[in-house]
Formats: structure tokens, sequence, C-alpha cells
């Protein structure tokens, strides 16, 4: 599916399709893990001609759509793609590298040291008017008010973002760990391949963005801190996926308790009952009511992918366990058993 652009798209409102075709092709950029990086010389030349374009009213009030991948973020992406006023950036993290040259997690477009967080100091009027007149620019092909930005990893940045942007608003996506981690193995298993002597996968160019999971977040909790020298050569994804999940969901509860600007939702109250979650998700983002929006949204929505359990490394069940009862699934912590690591190999 091109674009995440589907029939029912087409039919409802069709004139939304070019716009996420130029934005998919021209803006976005092309991730390590995908076909046609080629592109990326022609994406770099169009942000540097954007900075002589002048910036369109709404540039500076973006919305953010994070928490952690395969939890429903490109869902939700899709659907703001549909919505009159709004075009959908799915994670154009080419943008963000054209801006900040040490923020590529995966190493997508750099393999100079990078960082997870960046601090709010390091965020600049100029760096944010380069970062607008690029959003300016989706803004016209997408006939759009105001950009919708997919980067799950943002939630780390949040207090960076707000430095640019005051009036951005946020909406941090949450799911069952066990679903979220079981699509992330799922995921990488397919897409992972080898390039050279490296491997290219969900957790970037030989494991980049695990090691800094490791190294620059892990210090910070107090339970999981002591296993950094056991995780730092950890291979199976599951546990991997874990520990990003556990990282990801607190980060996205403390954001949304400090700031306001944040909005958490739960992927499984949007698959079941998505009209009283998109009513109060435009209210956060100060967007029009939309019946086309909220039709498609009902139309593509199906009951969240469950999976039975999720095996995982002993020393992780608990802090796993904890977070989804912290959450509010109660059945979470039974799908989640102890696995044998003594017959582990490569998941």
């Amino acid at each position: 599916m091109v674009a995440q652009i589907d029939k029912t798209m087409l039919r409802k409102r069709p004139m939304k399709i070019p716009g996420r075709v130029l934005s998919w092709a021209l803006i976005e950029g092309r991730p390590l893990t995908t076909k046609g990086q080629w592109i990326n010389g022609l994406v770099f030349a169009g942000y540097r001609l954007a900075q002589m374009i002048p910036m369109r009213k709404g540039a500076d009030r973006p919305v953010y759509i994070i928490g952690t991948g395969r939890s429903g973020t490109t869902v939700l992406g899709t659907l703001f793609a549909m919505h009159r006023d709004t075009v959908f950036l799915n994670e154009p993290k080419a943008i963000w590298h054209a801006a900040h040259g040490r923020e590529d997690i995966i190493g997508s477009y750099t393999t100079a040291p990078s960082q997870i967080r960046l601090p709010a100091p390091e965020a600049t009027p100029a760096m944010a008017r380069k970062i607008a007149r690029i959003y300016s620019g989706a803004m016209r092909v997408g006939l759009a008010r105001r950009v919708v930005d997919k980067y799950p990893e943002l939630v780390f940045r949040v207090p960076f973002v707000l430095a640019l942007f005051p009036q951005a608003r946020f909406i941090a996506i949450l799911r069952d760990g066990v679903d979220t981690c079981s699509s992330v193995t799922g995921w990488s298993k397919r897409k992972g391949e080898n390039v050279g002597d490296q491997v290219h996968d969900w957790w970037g160019r030989d494991g980049r963005k695990w090691q800094m999971i490791v190294d620059q977040l892990l210090p910070e909790h107090a339970d999981l801190a002591p296993l950094q020298d056991q995780l730092r050569t950890c291979m199976d994804h599951r546990d991997r996926a874990a520990v990003e999940w556990i990282l990801s969901m607190r980060e996205a509860r403390a954001m949304a308790a400090q700031h306001p600007q944040v909005l958490t939702l739960t992927y499984e109250d949007l698959c079941q009952n998505p009209e009283p979650v998109l009513a109060q998700m435009l209210s956060h983002c100060d967007l029009a009511d939309d019946p086309v929006f909220v039709d498609y949204a009902k139309t593509i929505l199906n009951k969240a992918d469950s999976y039975a359990t999720l095996e995982l490394h002993p020393d992780l069940v608990v802090p796993f366990r904890t977070e989804l009862q912290t959450m509010g699934y109660p059945s979470g912590p039974d799908r989640v058993t102890a696995r044998d690591v003594t017959q582990d190999h490569p998941a």
C-alpha cells in the first residue's frame, strides 16, 4: 500500500491523495530499512529549496504522534491523512537530521554519534525556522493548515520539541506491551537484512538504536539499570522490544503529567470506541470536527490484534508485568512468561 493510501481514502477524499503521495515521495525521506534510498539526495535538495519559500501560517503549530512503534502510530497517522485540515508525514526523520545532525537514532542518514534525548537548550530559532519551512512545503502540497509528524521516538524529546514549537501538540498512543513487542519482533524478522557485514533492522545499523537505549536511557531507571551490562549484549528481539516498550510507556506518562500539550490515549480504546477518542484528540489539537475523517476511522478501525503470550528473559518479567498493571491491562501480566534462557539463540 503505497504511502498508506487505501481504496477507502481514494473514494472518500480523493483531493488528499496527491499531497500524501508527494509527501511520501519527496519530503519524508527513505530510512535504512526501505528501498529507494537514492531519492534522499532529492529530498535534502527540496529541504534547501523550502528555505527560500515564505513560511505558512500554522507551520509552527505541528501535531506529533509519539510513543513506540507498532503501537498504532501508523494507523493514527493514516487517520490524520484524511482530515481536511492536516497533512500527514510518516516518520520524516530526514527533516530532523537536516535540522539537528546528532539525532539520527537508526543511522539512516549518518554514522556519526547521536543522542536519543536532545536537551532543550540545543533548540534554536534557526532550527525551528528550518523545520517550519519544510512543514510549510508539506502544507502546500497537502492543501493543509497543519502538519502531523509521526516520529515515535520524539517521546524522549518533548521538552526539546516544545522549545522549538511552544504551540505544538503531542498525541502519545499506548498499547498492550505483549501485542506491541510481538509485533516489533515480527517486523524486525521480516524487514531485517544483512548489508555487507552489517545488520539493518528495527534496531538500526548494526544495533545502533539498541546500544543507545542501553547506554543513554537504561541508567535512568533503577529497576533496569543493574541489567545494563547484561542487556548490552542482548540479541533477542523480544527482550529488546520489551525494554523499549517499558521505557517509552513510562516516558509517555511522565511527559503527559508534566506537559499539558501531551495527550495519552490507548490503541485499544481508539479501535473499540473511536468517536469519543477522536473527539478528544481533535479538541486537544485544536482541529475542527470533520465527519469524513470520523467516518473513515470507523470504516478502517478494527479490533486491535492480540497475541497469545510473550516469552521474556526472567529478569525482565517483573518490570514488564508491573508496567502492564500500571497501565491498566489486567490480563496482560498473565500472557508474559519467563523462558528458559539456557536454550536461547538469536531470535
